[in-house]
């Protein structure tokens, strides 16, 4: 197998594009891939600051690792969940990951803003850890990057991210979601702007860029997503691709460009004013961070 670039050893095949290439120039494809999700969803503008959220896993660190190199000006962020010894382990990666680029990261820990790890307020409240953990985690991030100037925030989610989402919001009727899903979620008044640069890449990929550019990343799942239905959602596209490659991106991109206008009438705004609590936007009086936090509280 030959690299289709320069003739040398392949040490991948891309069936969606019909190629295979050598490590280097896998690593050019990948980048350019990521720069070119940037520009044409309009991602950033010149002089923006983006905060990139970690977790230590191979698609936040290669996201990283990607905007270092095509030159933005980044800071990562990580939340440690309290998710014992897998946490932590995030952690060090994110920790070492930050130390050999020479890239800053801001590091907190959850129980500082909710007063509980995810497992203690997920048995406390009987809710599953999945539906607390990412409320917060957008509750603290977004908190975070108005407070520190950020204008951007970065999320590693990847083509068979979004693919899964996009096919599991069709199957559930879910109506709103898909006329607000895009790789980027303009600022709002209260909202700093939201962007996936890697949304014109794999999980294949991702992981591929990040084993040949040396990224030592946290190779664990999160142990409260076994049994997930995006997992299972995710293999079903994973099968149709292997059938007929490209299948994910065509799926994708003809949402993007063709099927989600259609959605824009059920994604209509409800009106928000701040949460009388802590001044988050919120559709009620108290906003839903507030509410779970109150009920975590002594005596809630």
């Amino acid at each position: 197998m030959k690299c289709k670039k320069c003739g040398g050893k392949a040490v991948i095949k891309l069936r969606a594009h019909n190629i295979s290439l050598c490590r280097d120039h896998f690593l050019e494809f990948f980048l350019n891939r990521v720069k070119k999700a940037i520009k044409d969803f309009r991602m950033v503008k010149e002089g923006e600051r983006i905060l990139v959220a970690v977790s230590g896993g191979k698609d936040s660190l290669s996201l990283w690792d990607s905007l270092i190199k095509l030159g933005y000006e980044t800071e990562g962020f990580y939340i440690n969940l309290g998710i014992e010894g897998y946490s932590d382990r995030g952690e060090e990666k994110v920790r070492k990951f930050s130390r050999e680029r020479g890239a800053p990261v801001h590091i907190a820990k959850i129980e500082e803003f909710l007063g509980s790890t995810i497992p203690q307020a997920s048995k406390k409240l009987r809710r599953i850890p999945c539906s607390i953990c990412g409320l917060a985690k957008r509750y603290i991030m977004n908190t975070f990057a108005l407070e520190k100037g950020f204008n951007v925030i970065a999320t590693g989610h990847n083509l068979d991210d979004e693919a899964g989402t996009l096919l599991g919001n069709i199957l559930k009727g879910q109506w709103g979601y898909l006329s607000r899903q895009y790789p980027v979620l303009p600022q709002e008044e209260g909202f700093a702007k939201r962007i996936k640069p890697l949304v014109y890449v794999t999980e294949k990929e991702t992981n591929a860029y990040a084993i040949l550019g040396g990224i030592d990343y946290h190779a664990e799942d999160c142990p409260y997503s076994k049994g997930a239905t995006s997992i299972v959602q995710k293999e079903a596209l994973n099968l149709l691709e292997k059938h007929s490659p490209g299948t994910k991106q065509r799926f994708l991109t003809s949402f993007f460009k063709e099927g989600r206008r259609f959605f824009r009438e059920a994604g209509k705004k409800e009106e928000v004013s701040p949460c009388k609590s802590c001044g988050y936007p919120t559709t009620q009086e108290i906003c839903s961070f507030c509410r779970i936090k109150e009920r975590l509280s002594p005596g809630g």
